[in-house]
């Protein structure tokens, strides 16, 4: 017997801009988004959590991928 859950919706972002002279709580949340450098990729789920977090910084990732 699995204790995971069913898999959800996920989303994949990849950062395209730098952090840099970026205030300090954009640059948290893309950390928290699990990005650091320029094209790195992170496929997170497809939460209202992290879209909101996506949207706080779309000006730094873009979305590759929703599945």
């Amino acid at each position: 017997m699995s204790n995971s859950k069913a898999e959800g919706k996920t989303v994949t972002v990849e950062q395209t801009g730098s952090p840099l002279r970026r205030p300090a709580d954009q640059r948290a949340t893309l950390i928290g988004l699990g990005l650091n450098k320029i094209r790195r990729r992170s496929t997170l789920q497809d939460t209202p959590e992290v879209r909101g977090m996506i949207r706080k910084v779309q000006h730094l990732v873009r979305v590759v991928d929703e599945a």
